[in-house]
């Protein structure tokens, strides 16, 4: 009689914990992508969307929405201050978004303003030329930088002090050129960056290697050079150098991820980390992230918190280099 009381009473209890995972699946499930169609915030969402459906974390189809402005700074603010506690919303934010909280970019609220829940993959910086440049490698534009740096148009995802920005920064500073006399259109993302520089409006695209690749493989792209610390493996992108191999000291990992608003339960957030966690972990997940030409990184949680909070300390320090913030 007593070993069928605790049964009983077990089986009930994991009737409960089942009821209670299932409760904490978010009904409505969004992944906002803080800038226009077609960049890397977008990829990261489609990402995460066809994952998390396709390995049955999710069991509804999660809906991708678009909130441009700012290069997530418009994103940051509408969730901290508008959407804190929705359970069902994850945002993506890359690098540059860490990047622009070391410099306050997205106003009031710094690094300590969500919770920081997945980093998924990262890419690389790097710049690109369509494929009747005149530029055929970085020495080949630094040239002409020099001979009249306002006859190179560079569009950046950003303006001065942005991610794009700081990339060809580096490359500036790296050949002795003031990089604040450097010609920069201002753009919202990949997609916007792409169709700028197919359309000849600017001869330069400060970008990463996972929005580009599509462009290369069509024959509309070339790519000058990757800001990784030696060449990427894959078909397509093995054939890029490196900034490095090219004599210029510049490296620029894109990590890509997601967080929630500051005030999600902390159910919901263990929901969320536990789904990304077993993601990371699974062998289809690396094909679909690879699909997309990310690279391995995974980081989720405390961890992630720390690194977020030791890159934007970093950033911090390379933004005061440049004079970009006090």
């Amino acid at each position: 009689m007593k070993t069928a009381l605790i049964r009983a009473t077990l089986a009930a209890a994991c009737v409960a914990i089942a009821g209670q995972a299932l409760a904490a699946e978010p009904k409505r499930p969004e992944c906002i992508a803080p800038a226009a169609p077609g960049g890397g915030f977008d990829l990261t969402c489609k990402l995460a969307q066809s994952a998390l459906v396709e390995s049955k974390l999710l069991t509804s189809p999660m809906r991708v929405t678009y909130m441009p402005g700012g290069v997530g700074a418009v994103a940051y603010n509408a969730v901290v201050a508008q959407r804190s506690a929705e359970a069902g919303t994850i945002t993506a934010f890359s690098s540059g978004s860490l990047l622009n909280l070391a410099q306050g970019k997205f106003g009031r609220f710094d690094e300590n303003a969500v919770k920081w829940l997945a980093g998924i993959g990262t890419s690389y910086g790097a710049l690109a030329v369509r494929t009747d440049s005149p530029y055929k490698n970085l020495d080949d534009l630094v040239a002409a930088i020099k001979a009249d740096p306002t006859k190179v148009v560079i569009g950046s995802g950003g303006t001065v002090g942005s991610q794009d920005w700081m990339q060809t920064a580096l490359i500036a500073r790296a050949a002795g050129i003031d990089p604040r006399k450097m010609r920069y259109v201002a753009m919202e993302g990949g997609g916007e960056l792409a169709t700028s520089l197919l359309g000849g409006h600017i001869q330069v695209a400060s970008t990463d290697i996972s929005d580009s690749v599509p462009h290369i493989e069509s024959g509309g792209m070339r790519i000058l050079a990757v800001f990784s610390d030696e060449r990427l493996p894959g078909k397509t992108v093995s054939q890029i150098p490196t900034a490095k191999e090219q004599g210029y000291d510049v490296s620029w990992p894109v990590i890509r991820g997601f967080y929630v608003g500051p005030k999600v339960s902390d159910e919901a957030y263990a929901w969320w980390k536990n789904a990304f966690d077993q993601l990371l972990a699974s062998e289809d997940f690396a094909k679909l992230r690879e699909q997309r030409e990310l690279y391995p990184f995974a980081m989720t949680g405390d961890e992630l918190d720390a690194y977020v909070k030791k890159q934007v300390a970093e950033y911090r320090k390379l933004a005061q280099e440049f004079d970009l913030v006090k």
